[in-house]
């Protein structure tokens, strides 16, 4: 494959709610309604609620096709879904609708994500953008006001109850459909993450719990930090708090009636979920072998557009993009070498990220 560089498609990174997920950054620079102490993203370059095509439609599919057609003459995998999100809040991209649709067009049976700090879900308009995807993965991490503060730093123009509305509504809808034989039901796997000391309180805990019980999302997952984050004071909470919360909030949640998805998307949404850990782990056992892979050449502009969004182990990195792990290292070695990277030790492994210039 031509090792051509690419600035708003990124991996496919290891999500370990979605599988090998292919990432377009709708932002293409830090902007965002919120500037939350664990970002993985890097520093904040500017607070706002303003929509505007940020990365036009064109240009961002443009690139994904160009992307396509070069994996196609590789043969190379398909990946598992494809994820909106990137450098900032993707929602804030005005041209979602049309995003969201050409990808349909350039990856037909590939099931399309959102990833959303849920911000702009009071929007009606924003919600029904939000309808055409497979899957939302809104955030909400503190209905505790002066903990939502804390932890997410949000633009002064947001309220932690009226985002919790707005998600709440978007579900309403999601229902509807569902009822409907005619239309197909956009999943909803809502996220909290716990950070030691600021949002991991037991008055946040009580009303998240109220919450998720009127909600009914399909998954809840509690989690915590574990990769570095952007501010030294975000800290993970410990594996007893984070268990305690994953027990009161239910973790996977079970819809009552139907849950049908449409057809062969959804069905590959359902197969995607929860595989990325078990594959992961299989590498690990075999030493993180793979047959075939990409040329050093290709993996260099690929690790690069990975790393500028999130940092990495060279494991995640070699799983994500199916390549050889001995390949990934050597990479990583030169573009550590040549500044390209920096490394992070936590936890016992060391993590990549791109830095900034």
């Amino acid at each position: 494959m031509h090792a051509a560089p690419y600035r708003y498609v990124f991996g496919p990174v290891l999500s370990g709610r979605l599988g090998r997920s292919l990432g377009l950054d709708l932002l293409g620079a830090r902007v965002c309604s919120m500037n939350c102490v664990y970002c993985e993203s890097g520093r904040l370059e500017r607070l706002t609620l303003t929509r505007a095509p940020y990365v036009p439609a064109a240009e961002l599919l443009g690139e994904l096709a160009r992307w396509e057609a070069a994996r196609q003459a590789a043969g190379e995998t398909l990946p598992e879904v494809v994820t909106l999100g990137g450098l900032g809040e993707p929602t804030l991209n005005s041209e979602l609708p049309q995003i969201i649709a050409g990808v349909r067009e350039i990856l037909p049976g590939v099931p399309v994500a959102v990833l959303t700090n849920a911000s702009l879900m009071p929007d009606p308009q924003v919600r029904a953008e939000l309808a055409a995807a497979d899957v939302v993965l809104p955030s909400l991490d503190s209905l505790v006001p002066e903990e939502f503060a804390a932890v997410n730093r949000a633009h002064p123009g947001l309220d932690p109850k009226d985002i919790a509305d707005g998600i709440l509504a978007f579900q309403e809808n999601s229902r509807a459909c569902r009822n409907d034989s005619r239309a197909s039901r956009t999943k909803l796997f809502l996220e909290i993450l716990l950070v030691a000391g600021i949002n991991d309180s037991e008055r946040n805990l009580e009303l998240l719990a109220t919450f998720c019980n009127r909600l009914q999302p399909d998954r809840v997952d509690v989690v915590t930090l574990s990769r570095p984050g952007t501010e030294a004071l975000a800290r993970a909470v410990d594996a007893a708090t984070l268990a305690r919360w994953r027990e009161r909030l239910g973790g996977r949640v079970e819809q009552t009636g139907s849950t049908a998805q449409a057809g062969e998307r959804g069905n590959a949404l359902e197969r995607a979920e929860g595989t990325a850990g078990a594959r992961l782990a299989e590498r690990e056992k075999n030493g993180h072998k793979q047959s075939g892979g990409l040329r050093l050449d290709e993996i260099r502009p690929r690790l690069l557009a990975s790393l500028a969004r999130r940092p990495q182990t060279g494991a995640q990195l070699a799983e994500a993009l199916l390549a050889d792990q001995g390949a990934v290292s050597a990479v990583l070695a030169q573009l550590l070498g040549a500044g390209r990277v920096s490394v992070r030790r936590q936890d016992g492994q060391d993590y990549y990220q791109a830095r900034t210039e």
